[in-house]
């Protein structure tokens, strides 16, 4: 018999009330309604709908999700809607994949004030990439892209980072003309990486002045002026990494690889191994020797501790554009570049992502169709019914 899989759900079920129990100094309200969601998702506690199929008439009951953005069963609505969102503001350019990292010590300030150095860090990656792209000797040219925030390394430690995709070109200062990047290169490493350096460690000390950071527990001596400034120039002798691949991809790959990273949480299920009273197993890919794959267990507590490392403030936006796919200047700005690229605006005959009409049904695979929505007590009082008239005999 097989055994079924593990989720996150499971662990947050078996042991997410006892860590709360014994993590009250740290665990917050927005803590405890993100493992409240992910324990009820798919679960009679959030109520459902009865399901038939338009074919064969097969009968279903199906529990509501959560719609949390840190459960991982709750990605691929929110995923596929996106992707259709998407799918018209493709340009038929290579993209590049690039990551803005900040260092170690300054991820553990980032940790206590996850608002405001989250912030910067898009605020810094953004601007190094524009002022960069635009000097004459570099590009020459106004970029856009797509920013999204990732805030765990493999090992689920806390490791913030950005995630850019850009096109590989930018519309000329008249916005007549496209002007491409080179075919394997696109912006200078490490000007970025020094460039980016400066930038952040500008906006954190813009941020020390206006008394925007808290400096709890062991950061405390970093509260005074003094202190502060040794704390800002000791991250000069910091690694600061940014890393970029060659451009990449048609159009439909480009749409895919971004939702791989637009839409993902600090660990997913298939990747959990085995969970008993006092641990977890989870498998994680060892970059820095060939990619293996290898197995890590942490303590049951360590492992909700890492988890709810991850979860983000109330509203805070982790997906962001710039440039010519702002928001407030896409529709613009995408037209003069699809006319200096001489592309149509119109959208294409066929979309490059066909969403899927509804689930399939288990017996002959034609669509599902709701026939019933049902509240969480209405489900409640069929399961006491279903117990109370249940035939023994």
């Amino acid at each position: 018999m097989t055994r079924p899989p593990i989720e996150v759900a499971d662990i947050v079920r078996r042991h997410g009330e006892r860590f709360v129990e014994r993590h009250r100094a740290w665990v917050s309200g927005q803590h405890r309604r993100v493992l409240r969601a992910i324990a009820q998702c798919r679960t009679a506690a959030l109520g459902g709908h009865r399901d038939r199929c338009d074919q064969c008439a097969q009968p279903a009951l199906s529990y509501n999700s959560c719609r949390n953005r840190h459960c991982p069963k709750c990605l691929t609505a929110a995923r596929n809607a996106w992707v259709a969102a998407r799918e018209q503001e493709l340009l038929p350019v290579g993209y590049v994949h690039l990551v803005f990292t900040m260092p170690e010590p300054l991820a553990r300030l980032a940790l206590v004030n996850k608002r405001v150095v989250y912030d910067l860090l898009f605020q810094a990656a953004t601007e190094t990439l524009r002022q960069v792209a635009s000097n004459p000797k570099r590009l020459g040219g106004d970029i856009g892209g797509l920013m999204v925030l990732h805030t765990w390394g493999q090992r689920l430690q806390h490791h913030p980072h950005v995630h850019c995709v850009v096109p590989a070109g930018g519309l000329s200062s008249d916005s007549t003309r496209w002007i491409h990047a080179r075919p394997r290169f696109f912006l200078p490493i490490p000007v970025l990486r020094q460039v980016f350096r400066g930038k952040l460690v500008a906006g954190l000390r813009a941020a020390f002045r206006q008394g925007r950071l808290y400096f709890p527990g062991h950061l405390a001596p970093l509260a005074t002026d003094m202190a502060f400034r040794a704390f800002v120039r000791s991250l000069y002798r910091q690694t600061w990494v940014v890393y970029a691949k060659p451009p990449f991809g048609s159009p439909a790959h480009v749409l895919h690889y971004l939702a791989r990273y637009t839409h993902r949480v600090a660990i997913s299920n298939h990747r959990l191994v085995a969970v008993t009273d006092d641990t977890v197993s989870f498998r994680w890919k060892d970059y820095r020797h060939g990619n293996q794959i290898r197995t890590l267990t942490l303590d049951a507590d360590e492992f909700m501790r890492r988890f709810l490392v991850h979860v983000l403030p109330k509203r805070f936006v982790r997906i962001r554009y710039f440039g010519f796919l702002a928001p407030r200047c896409r529709t613009r700005e995408l037209a003069q570049c699809r006319q200096a690229l001489a592309v149509a605006s119109t959208p294409p005959d066929e979309p490059l992502v066909t969403p899927r009409p509804s689930w399939p049904c288990p017996r002959c695979g034609a669509p599902m169709r709701i026939v019933e929505r049902l509240t969480a007590r209405q489900l409640a009082l069929d399961a006491l019914l279903a117990t109370v008239f249940h035939d023994t005999s």
